[in-house]
């Protein structure tokens, strides 16, 4: 069990590495009972302290940018890439380093194909319009949404085109993995018998308590009978992290101001945790429950709010029943913040980002550590 007070300085992203094998040992099962294999995508975790064990288990990883492909070729033998839009200037050494890589409009394919290397496989980017997210910042299937080509715009495959891939699920179930492929068949099925490949992108939580394995099995299974030629591909990112970490944070101080109480703690919503307020959510807390503005702690219970320690007049969340009075020197541990909220850190304000460590074995390591220098060559 993590010991908060034996972090030696906070704020710090800690992976608990016992629950992190345990999602890999998952991954590991289900990629030798389906028909598709699985890539880490290093948009959602890179952490690379630990792709050598991640790499014991995704058979590649997915780039979307220069420098991810290059962190992603230091430690996978195969590397695939989607970016939105290729950068010029970039689009030689990406296509140098990617195995796989898919375009996101019929233009771009035309412009760059030509250029890939020899023995590079292209694809194109798909939009099924099959809604699955509420929110709308983590819904590519919006009306007029920027990413993937609809199907009344994709009658046959621009040439050079081996397969193509989706990515229009966030956190999601098999049921929805199974309704994808059923869309993809309706609006796409008379480009199937032509492609190779099919990427099935991210947002397939295959490790989350509940997930309907049997049904992502069943559904993978029934695919490959139709169409046996195509080779599936799961690029998850949050999948392999999914409950394995923690933002450890300490209260800095106690501010009560129009009947809120709210912990100051040394970390930042704004800088360290932005999906909490793009989203918006309030993440979990070891000791604590959510509760909504409406609800009343019950006896012995203190309601609190949660206050970044950025000048963001915004940078604050809540509210929380704790189970006990809080005082300044208190660690807090934040729930579930390995994916996503790790590779969304900013240094806003000049606070320094969180460190980076490892719990493993009843000990701490840290493996990395902000500085100045960090802050100051970034800007100038």
């Amino acid at each position: 069990m993590l010991d908060p007070y034996l972090i030696d300085r906070t704020p710090a992203f800690v992976l608990e590495h016992d629950k992190f094998q345990g999602n890999l040992r998952v991954i590991e099962e289900l990629q030798d009972l389906v028909p598709a294999r699985f890539l880490l995508a290093l948009k959602g975790f890179s952490m690379h302290e630990v792709f050598g064990e991640i790499a014991q288990v995704a058979t590649g990883a997915t780039a979307s940018s220069l420098y991810e492909a290059r962190l992603a070729a230091e430690h996978f033998s195969e590397v695939h890439s989607y970016c939105p839009v290729y950068i010029p200037r970039d689009f030689p050494f990406i296509s140098a380093i990617a195995e796989h890589m898919t375009f996101n409009s019929v233009a771009e394919a035309e412009r760059y194909v030509p250029r890939m290397p020899k023995g590079k496989r292209a694809g194109i980017r798909i939009n099924p319009e099959y809604a699955t997210v509420e929110t709308d910042l983590y819904n590519p299937c919006t009306p007029g949404s920027r990413l993937g080509v609809s199907a009344a715009a994709l009658r046959t495959l621009p040439d050079g085109i081996s397969g193509l891939h989706t990515h229009n699920l966030c956190e999601s179930g098999a049921a929805e993995l199974a309704g994808t492929l059923k869309q993809i068949e309706r609006l796409f099925g008379h480009l199937l018998p032509d492609i190779q490949w099919l990427n099935l992108g991210g947002g397939h939580l295959v490790t989350r308590s509940g997930y309907d394995r049997a049904l992502f099995i069943e559904t993978l299974h029934a695919f490959h009978t139709t169409y046996p030629h195509i080779e599936l591909i799961l690029e998850p990112g949050a999948a392999f992290v999914w409950e394995t970490g923690v933002l450890v944070a300490t209260v800095l101080d106690i501010v009560n101001s129009g009947g809120a109480t709210t912990l100051m703690l040394d970390t930042s919503f704004a800088a360290h945790m932005p999906d909490c307020l793009e989203m918006p959510y309030t993440p979990r807390i070891r000791g604590g429950r959510i509760i909504t503005s409406a609800q009343q702690p019950t006896a012995g219970e203190t309601r609190v709010r949660l206050g970044g320690n950025s000048c963001l007049a915004g940078d604050w969340v809540g509210d929380y029943a704790l189970s006990h009075a809080p005082q300044i020197g208190d660690r807090l541990i934040l729930e579930d913040m390995m994916h996503y909220t790790m590779v969304k850190t900013t240094m806003f304000n000049g606070v320094a980002l969180p460190d980076i460590g490892i719990w493993q074995d009843e000990s701490y390591r840290v493996v990395t550590r902000s500085s100045y220098e960090q802050y100051k060559y970034r800007l100038s």
